[in-house]
């Protein structure tokens, strides 16, 4: 079981997370709870850290931000001693859950689980702070921002656990955002591949590293609200949406994946599109242009080179994620004699609007429903890139919503009724 930090913001929500675990106890599961630190606290630490000083070690920044998961694991352990069920806190120095030394975004290695199994099948629930680890120098590191949920997935990998339900403040994974549909469906099972592919192009439920992670040692994530009442079903009778390999994912009612070409839309604003003009049309200038954002760790999304003009050159447009714009500006800026550009063109004011669906597979025509329906109500498209069962568009933030409500239409993904 893994709660965020809107769950664990507070003693009273701390005490409804014990009774929420409690019930699973008394049903008869051995249960592991992965915690993120409180709402807000994370972001609290990273301040004061960059008050001491901008240019702060990442090693002690890890020291400093792990600590709001280490409080709340201690007062979950407190709240379920206090409840009657037999707790106790695993920091991830303890385990230990190990990992590489890249401070501030480390990648878990193993987790050492035997101690933490003798516990459990001794009857004690196993509290773990997740987003923490710890490098083979013996310095604490944490996973980067939302490791939390890796955290989780990495243990129930570890423990082989049956299932691994993370609590969050959705009650499932929507067809889209439920906030701009209010026809959007909450769909029941949705494939890893899907899930990863959704949380790449916007979709905020998972984090995509846990995604990826689940995939890979094949653990079965539910996505669950932890709002429900004290009354609500348990876990396993009250499905949010099952997160599970494409054979599981085929065996629902009436052939279901099968007939659903398009699982669901995705949207992110934050994004931004980088124009460069008249770049020597020749072999090794595109290379020229990507060296340098790699080397920055720059993640590049969708690359257009446009027709070559008649001088011998031609215009690259590629987005970065808003965040790296200004780093991936003075890259290519001190690139520039190499690379051979006219200008440097950039606009923030873009949205990257995605359709996913492994349907995509067997099916034509799913990119030319997209184009043709945003083309009716005026959209224009700026970019566009692909994968096997994913097909992303950029275009105006302004046209966002509209067009994330006109695909749901148009992929006939809207709930027969609207409180469905």
């Amino acid at each position: 079981m893994k709660f965020g930090g809107t769950s664990m913001a507070g003693i009273e929500r701390i005490r409804s997370v014990a009774a929420r675990v409690k019930r699973e106890v008394d049903a008869g599961n051995q249960v592991a709870v992965v915690v993120s630190a409180m709402a807000g606290e994370t972001d609290r630490l990273v301040g004061f850290c960059r008050e001491a000083s901008s240019l702060y070690d990442p090693r002690e920044y890890d020291v400093v931000v792990a600590a709001g998961e280490q409080i709340t694991s201690g007062l979950l352990a407190i709240a379920l001693q206090a409840a009657g069920v037999p707790a106790r806190s695993w920091l991830g120095w303890q385990l230990p859950i190990q990992t590489d030394a890249a401070h501030a975004k480390a990648r878990i290695g193993e987790i050492a689980v035997d101690a933490l199994a003798a516990s459990m099948a001794a009857g004690e629930v196993a509290v773990i702070p997740g987003f923490q680890g710890l490098a083979e120098d013996g310095r604490v590191t944490t996973l980067g921002r939302g490791g939390s949920d890796t955290s989780a997935v990495a243990v129930a990998a570890a423990i082989k656990a049956d299932r691994c339900d993370i609590y969050t403040d959705v009650d499932g994974v929507y067809t889209t955002d439920p906030r701009i549909v209010p026809r959007a469906r909450k769909l029941n099972k949705v494939t890893y591949e899907e899930m990863l592919e959704l949380a790449s192009v916007g979709a905020k439920v998972l984090q995509t590293r846990s995604v990826g992670l689940a995939m890979k040692e094949q653990v079965r994530v539910q996505v669950l609200s932890s709002f429900t009442g004290p009354d609500a079903p348990m876990a396993d009778t009250l499905p949010g949406t099952m997160i599970v390999g494409e054979e599981e994912a085929g065996q629902q009612e009436n052939g279901d994946v099968e007939r659903q070409l398009i699982t669901g839309i995705a949207h992110d604003k934050n994004e931004a599109k980088i124009t460069l003009t008249s770049v020597p049309d020749q072999p090794g200038a595109v290379s020229a242009i990507f060296e340098p954002l790699a080397a920055a760790n720059i993640n590049v999304d969708m690359i257009i080179q446009n027709i070559a003009h008649n001088h011998g050159s031609t215009d690259v447009t590629f987005t970065v994620p808003s965040a790296d714009l200004a780093r991936s500006l003075e890259a290519l800026n001190q690139a520039r004699e190499s690379i051979g550009f006219a200008e440097l063109v950039h606009d923030t004011r873009v949205a990257k609007v995605s359709v996913v669906g492994v349907g995509m597979r067997s099916h034509a025509g799913v990119a030319s429903t997209m184009f043709t329906t945003l083309g009716k109500r005026g959209i224009n498209i700026q970019a566009i890139s692909t994968s096997e069962i994913k097909v992303s568009v950029l275009i105006h933030e302004d046209e966002t919503e509209l067009a994330v409500r006109m695909l749901h239409t148009a992929y006939g993904l809207d709930a027969a009724d609207a409180a469905a």
